[in-house]
């Protein structure tokens, strides 16, 4: 990673970029959440959810909650309950525009899986949107067409996971 990009823990007041990258990356396709949902998320687990800084300034982030595996949360609510688990699940990655396609996404990868791994879990879940299972099954995710995704998630969403080890 370049050296004026850094990975921290998210912070209360990284939230004003959180929801605006949210809403610059999925609300063309009506996935954007809003900050009620994606703070009851974070809230559910503060030492798994990350941001991505460059210059002081939220350029990424990925939030990520202990969840039951093969279930995903609901887009279209808050989060109500916390649960224990060892699967970790990503509820959402996000990396500004201009950073794609330069790995920045696989080093949080990296960084996210290293912290999973200290932190005891298992595996690692994801909902899949818009073809971005194609690069996970590259990073040794499996895909379960077995699981009803909630169509909240668009029509080419896929459920996958991955051992933390």
């Amino acid at each position: 990673m370049s050296e004026d990009l850094r990975i921290r823990r998210l912070a209360d007041d990284d939230w004003d970029a959180v929801v605006a990258l949210e809403h610059d990356a999925y609300a063309a396709d009506g996935l954007s959440e809003g900050r009620e949902a994606l703070q009851s998320r974070a809230r559910s687990s503060p030492g798994t959810c990350f941001v991505l800084e460059q210059r002081g300034v939220v350029r990424g982030y990925l939030l990520s909650l202990p969840y039951p595996p093969l279930r995903c949360p609901d887009l279209t609510r808050p989060e109500e309950t916390a649960y224990a688990s060892t699967n970790l699940h990503v509820h959402d990655l996000v990396i500004a525009e201009d950073l794609r396609g330069r790995d920045v996404a696989l080093d949080i990868m990296r960084h996210f899986r290293a912290q999973a791994e200290e932190s005891g879990f298992e595996r690692i879940s994801m909902v899949a949107v818009r073809g971005a299972d194609i690069l996970l099954r590259l990073l040794g995710y499996r895909a379960h067409r077995e699981v009803a995704v909630p169509d909240c998630y668009g029509r080419r969403a896929v459920y996958m996971s991955t051992p933390v080890r």
